[in-house]
């Protein structure tokens, strides 16, 4: 049985390690099928640096660097295609009607109806 080299370790660990910080926000926009907070140039160059990489690294032999590579060429794939999908669409809701508004903050109602402001 061949062992792996300590390159080829810290490669695996370091995909894991960069695949397990994005899935919250693959999980998040799936979820939540917001995207507004995205920037189509951002997720539209982000596929074409992928494009235009992949030819290098699947020149390479087959190894972590593919599997990271992969990883992040379907996770910017699936971002564009939920772009797409739902962040063109308004939202129904303001961030700050989602939250709630401040818990201090006077309404304009009252501000209206307030004898100082006379």
């Amino acid at each position: 049985m061949a062992t792996l080299s300590v390159p080829t370790l810290a490669g695996f660990a370091s995909t894991v390690i960069f695949a397990a910080s994005t899935l919250p926000m693959l999980i998040k926009a799936y979820r939540s099928h917001d995207l507004a907070s995205y920037s189509l140039g951002n997720i539209v160059l982000g596929n074409l640096g992928n494009a235009v990489h992949s030819i290098y690294v699947y020149s390479m032999p087959p190894g972590p660097l593919w599997m990271l590579h992969t990883f992040y060429v379907v996770s910017t794939g699936l971002m564009l295609v939920w772009y797409l999908r739902y962040g063109l669409r308004r939202p129904t809701h303001t961030a700050a009607a989602r939250m709630g508004g401040s818990p201090d903050a006077v309404s304009a109602r009252a501000l209206l109806a307030s004898p100082h402001l006379r």
